[in-house]
C-alpha cells in the first residue's frame, strides 16, 4: 500500500493513521488492502486508517444493486460488500476508506454513518458548499449554480466485526458525464454535480485539508447518541 502519509490533527484530538495515495490506485487492488487492513485491525495487528485515493473510471455496485440501473459497460464493474447500489469512482473524484474499531468508538453503526455524513457535510463547508442531506434521498446534497438540488457527495459502508470499511466519495472535478452510466445510487431524478461545476476553485488538496481539519470532530461524534438512516450505499 505505498502511499504518502500524512498527520492530520487539531487541538488534542488525533486521528488514525492518515493516508494520501499518490495516482490513480486500481479498485481491485484498493478492495484488497482495505479487506487485509480490516483483519488486521480486527486481530489487533494494525492501527485503524484512513485512506484517501482516487481511481480510475470505474463502477462499483453494493449488495442492493439493480442490475437494471447499470446502464453502460463502458468501465469495469465491480461488485463490493458495501450497502447500497451503483455508484461511480473515477479521476477527480476524492474516495476515503475509514477503516475504524467500533468496539472502541461505541459500537453504534447508525452513529458512524451519521457522524461520517456530518464529517463531509462540515468539510465542505469549508470550501463554502452549503450542503446537507436531504430527507427521503441518500447521499450528499447541495443546490447548483442554477438553484436545482444535485448529488455531490456519496456514503457507502460495511461493518465487519465491529470494524469499519468502505466510507465516502466527494467530486471535487470528476468528467460528471461519466456517472451516465448508471442510476447513481437508485436515484434518478436529480443531477451529480462537483465543486468545478458549483464553480468552486478547490483542489484535492484543499478537501483533503478540510477533511483533516474536521476529523477530530468525527471521531469526537462516535459512541455519542445519533440518528440516522440504515447503513446503505448513497
Amino acid at each position: 500500500m505505498a502511499s504518502t502519509k500524512a498527520t492530520a490533527q487539531t487541538g488534542e484530538a488525533a486521528i488514525p493513521e492518515w493516508r494520501i495515495e499518490p495516482g490513480l490506485l486500481p479498485y481491485p487492488q484498493a478492495l484488497a488492502a482495505m479487506e487485509e487492513r480490516n483483519r488486521a485491525i480486527e486481530a489487533g495487528e494494525a492501527e485503524e486508517l484512513i485512506w484517501l485515493v482516487e481511481h480510475p473510471p470505474l463502477y462499483t455496485g453494493g449488495t442492493s444493486a439493480d442490475p437494471a440501473e447499470l446502464l453502460s459497460q463502458q468501465f469495469p464493474v465491480y461488485d463490493t460488500g458495501r450497502g447500497g447500489r451503483y455508484t461511480y469512482h473515477g479521476p477527480g473524484q476524492r474516495v476515503g476508506y475509514v477503516l475504524l474499531d467500533l468496539r472502541q468508538r461505541g459500537r453504534d453503526v447508525r452513529c458512524f454513518v451519521h457522524a461520517l455524513e456530518d464529517w463531509v457535510i462540515a468539510s465542505l463547508g469549508d470550501l463554502g458548499v452549503s450542503a446537507r442531506r436531504a430527507e427521503g434521498r441518500i447521499g450528499i446534497w447541495t443546490d447548483t449554480l442554477n438553484g436545482q438540488e444535485a448529488k455531490i457527495g456519496a456514503i457507502g459502508v460495511r461493518v465487519r466485526r465491529w470494524v469499519t470499511m468502505h466510507g465516502f466519495a466527494v467530486n471535487v472535478n470528476p468528467d460528471l458525464t461519466h456517472f451516465g452510466g448508471i442510476v447513481p445510487c437508485g436515484i434518478a431524478e436529480y443531477p451529480v454535480t462537483s465543486l468545478a461545476d458549483l464553480g468552486i476553485a478547490a483542489t484535492m488538496a484543499d478537501l483533503d485539508a478540510a477533511l483533516a481539519a474536521q476529523a477530530p470532530r468525527f471521531l469526537a461524534g462516535l459512541g455519542g447518541t445519533c440518528q440516522a438512516a440504515a447503513v446503505q450505499e448513497t
